[in-house]
């Protein structure tokens, strides 16, 4: 077998025969068993020269269990490598890399107090980030948010949706969030969700639909004859009669008699001949 990209050799001369490397990304990756943990990292540091310890956390992986991972690197030429190993959900060990690197003690308290890891050999895996008496490991997949149970979260009713009247959307629960009926102070109290009738399945042929909430009416069209909405009889409510049009001899609308009648039309203008001059 080859060397995978700077590795002076193949990574299970370096690392047991057990090691896998890849590279992506001008990132080397090297994964071991977690007997050869404090092995490959005490190779990291003698051997490939990386001496500088960047950070050290872990992954929750769903049916795999926790793959916990160490980013170091090589200074000048600057190399970096990621090593990373993974134990099982049931039990979460692994022998504590502070006589390797003294600087994973910060981050073995985390990754401890967030996924439940233990590392043997820890001078104080006290807590970190928690306040005391906290229970449960917040980074789990399985770590339900409680807070969610108590605070309804903001995505729980949609633009436009209220107490009252019409009909709700089913209600989507992000991750972590449980159902109220199945966890927290009122389980087994609620009453189950009503299912959403389908769409027109209530509607009789022929039946108007019924207008929810909110919803507009549809604008109806009038023709010319009936004229705009604001045309009708102060008494009756029926539309105006149309308007007529009126010739260029009955003048305007304005202009109309004191007695009501339209005025006379003005008398045609009599042409003038060049003779005659002005008026």
């Amino acid at each position: 077998m080859t060397a995978v990209g700077w590795l002076p050799a193949d990574a299970a001369e370096l690392f047991g025969p057990d090691a896998a490397a890849a590279e992506s990304y001008e990132l080397l990756t090297v994964d071991v068993p977690p007997t050869s943990w404090i092995t490959a990292l005490e190779t990291a540091r003698d051997r490939l020269g990386c001496t500088y310890f960047d950070w050290l956390s872990a992954v929750d992986e769903p049916g795999t269990g926790f793959r916990v991972a160490a980013h170091v690197v090589a200074l000048g030429p600057v190399r970096r490598l990621l090593l990373r190993t993974t134990v099982p959900h049931d039990a979460p060990v692994l022998p504590t890399a502070v006589a390797v690197y003294a600087g994973a003690a910060w981050h073995e308290r985390e990754t401890h107090e967030m996924f439940g890891v233990a590392f043997e050999d820890h001078p104080a895996l006290d807590h970190l980030l928690l306040p005391e008496g906290f229970e449960g490991h917040p980074l789990r997949k399985d770590f339900v948010l409680a807070a969610r149970v108590a605070k309804a979260w903001p995505g729980a009713k949609e633009p436009g949706e209220s107490d009252h009247g019409g009909p709700r959307r089913r209600q989507m629960l992000p991750p972590g969030v449980p159902d109220p009926n199945e966890w927290g102070p009122l389980k087994g109290q609620l009453p189950p969700a009503p299912a959403r009738p389908a769409r027109g399945a209530g509607r009789a042929a022929g039946e108007r639909p019924v207008r929810g909430a909110g919803e507009r009416p549809a604008r109806r069209t009038r023709t010319a004859a009936e004229g705009s909405v604001g045309q009708t009889a102060p008494d009756a409510g029926t539309p105006a009669a149309p308007r007529r049009s009126r010739t260029a001899a009955e003048g305007s609308a304005g202009q109309t008699s004191p007695a009501g009648e339209p005025a006379a039309a003005p008398a045609p203008r009599r042409s003038r001949s060049a003779s005659q001059g002005s008026a």
